[in-house]
């Protein structure tokens, strides 16, 4: 039977546990202009030698224009490789495999990035913090210069020492909201049926793959609700089809844009929220790996979704940022250090006014 810390096996990769720390933007830990900060490097290196199997890099823009932070980083150029380099070589240290995860902000992109935001269409609305959004249609000159912007940014991860990428279809982001219907009403072989709205996401993986060769992992994240579960399950089987790895499950676009998200029935013997659920619903309709996230905080927690094969993979978010070593505690059996689920996570906006992070300096253990 297979439990949290058994192997797995993807194309010629194995990973020796099934703990993903997965993309976790955090403010302070990144400069303007795309760059790692020594911090950021041993943020990762940290969880990396504590124990996790696979840490998937914070969202990292294929373009300047296309960013959701003005801190963010960055593979928009052969200069960002160097950083990845640097952490790719901790993780190998450690056993730890290693992705980037790249996207484009599209219609999310932050205010003063660019006077001329894009969208699979045009687009007028409000987030859900009542902010108003425009953006404009992409022409197809435009599409497929940004789907070359996704390959170059997958061979930069490549050329750094990566085992991979993960396209960023979740969250409101451009691949996500190609696949929304609320948002793409193309008219042509973008838009319309499910089928066109994953093809600008089928062709980035098709164009990637012919690229980069055959040992490099592409994942995707995906929204369990674009705009519902059944319509995510379409959408994964697609991408299976397309050649995809992995999958990463998320929300979708409904979650950051006004819209209408629909209640989802869990189970009672099911001890977990609706976003798990519906990752572990996705799993059975494809024959990919999947990871499952959002709320899993201990071990126990995670090696059930493993033992009782719901999952493939557990991503651990905010427990991974508050301890670093939960994955080897996990395996030793001691208590981890836990999230206490603030209503804002204090990490994400400034890392030291976290309440259980404040007082402990976990990078004074290394070098």
């Amino acid at each position: 039977m297979s439990n949290l810390f058994s192997d797995f096996s993807i194309r010629n990769l194995k990973f020796k546990n099934r703990i993903v720390m997965p993309p976790m933007v955090c403010s302070d830990f990144t400069e303007e202009d795309g760059f790692f900060t020594l911090k950021n490097i041993e943020r990762y290196r940290d969880r990396a030698r504590g124990g996790v199997g696979l840490i998937i890099i914070e969202s990292t823009c294929i373009s300047k224009a296309g960013r959701l932070s003005p801190t963010q980083l960055g593979l928009w150029s052969d200069d960002h490789i160097k950083g990845f380099n640097r952490l790719a070589g901790y993780c190998r240290d450690y056993e730890c495999k290693a992705l980037a995860q790249i996207h484009h902000a599209g219609l999310a992109v932050a205010s003063g990035i660019t006077d001329d935001p894009v969208a699979p269409s045009d687009f007028q609305g409000l987030s859900r913090s009542n902010q108003e959004i425009r953006a404009r249609a992409l022409s197809l000159d435009e599409i497929a210069l940004i789907q070359d912007e996704y390959v170059a940014a997958a061979v930069r991860a490549q050329e750094a020492g990566l085992d991979g990428v993960e396209l960023h279809g979740a969250c409101g982001q451009l691949i996500s909201q190609f696949f929304s219907p609320f948002v793409n009403k193309r008219e042509d072989n973008y838009g319309g049926n499910l089928v066109n709205r994953t093809r600008f996401a089928t062709e980035i993986i098709s164009n990637i793959r012919q690229t980069v060769g055959s040992d490099f992992i592409i994942s995707c994240r995906i929204g369990c609700d674009e705009p519902d579960l059944e319509s995510s399950i379409q959408i994964a089987q697609v991408l299976e089809k397309a050649g995809i790895d992995m999958l990463h499950i998320s929300t979708g676009l409904t979650n950051y844009i006004a819209g209408e998200i629909v209640n989802v029935f869990v189970p009672a013997y099911f001890h977990y929220n609706s976003i798990v659920y519906r990752g572990t619903q996705i799993r059975q309709k494809v024959n990919i790996p999947v990871i499952v996230a959002h709320g899993i905080q201990t071990p126990v927690e995670a090696d059930y979704l493993i033992e009782h094969d719901y999952a493939d993979f557990v991503a651990i978010g905010r427990g991974l940022l508050v301890d670093p070593e939960w994955a080897n505690k996990g395996q030793q059996y001691l208590k981890v250090t836990p999230c206490l689920r603030c209503k804002t996570c204090s990490y994400h906006y400034k890392s030291s006014n976290c309440p259980q992070t404040k007082t402990k300096k976990f990078n004074k253990r290394y070098g």
